[in-house]
């Protein structure tokens, strides 16, 4: 990713790049360089016609990056797990609990909760928090759907998963890196 401040910069940089890389026998991925448009909505750079600029937003290395208001009110730049890498996560997840619905308990729960610490490790960025939760209610919904489905005798309501979560609980959501400057130790 390049970041440029006036688009005739970027344009030009555009026109040598491809060349550039050949030299050592790269080539850029057509689908994947592109120009994006990206302005602080501070600014005020909007349309003429006085429509809302929203800054515009972007998918790179599986999050979307996106303009939103601080807890000051000030315009930043913010992450979320992009809606592609999200599914995809989901699905992988709802694979695993159900190849493995037979396997005992705590080896289940020993490996979702390994899973997750990698997707939480990957993720866990500031402001991705909504994410990384539902990632986690997704994950417990399908745990409880296939170990619902090891016999045709007992069902796994969510009143009996519940007692099952506290026994073998599962990693809450957890922010691993921080936007934010950390204090000095003293």
């Amino acid at each position: 990713m390049l970041g440029f401040e006036w688009e005739e910069d970027a344009k030009r940089v555009m026109a040598v790049l491809a060349q550039r890389f050949g030299r050592y026998g790269l080539t850029l991925h057509p689908e994947k360089t592109r120009l994006v448009e990206f302005r602080s909505p501070a600014r005020g750079d909007g349309p003429p016609d006085g429509g809302g600029h929203t800054g515009g937003h972007f998918d790179m290395l599986g999050f979307t990056h996106f303009w939103a208001r601080s807890r000051n009110g000030r315009w930043v730049v913010k992450r979320k797990t992009a809606k592609a890498r999200f599914g995809r996560a989901v699905k992988r997840m709802v694979q695993w609990c159900r190849e493995q619905r037979h396997a005992p308990l705590a080896e289940q729960q020993a490996a979702l909760n390994r899973k997750l610490r990698g997707h939480y490790a990957y993720y866990g960025v500031t402001g991705n928090a909504r994410a990384l939760s539902r990632f986690l209610r997704m994950t417990e919904r399908s745990w409880r759907k296939w170990l619902n489905r090891r016999n045709h005798r007992a069902h796994m309501t969510w009143v009996r998963f519940k007692p099952l979560l506290a026994r073998y609980p599962l990693l809450p959501p957890r922010v691993v890196h921080s936007s934010y400057p950390r204090a000095a130790n003293p």
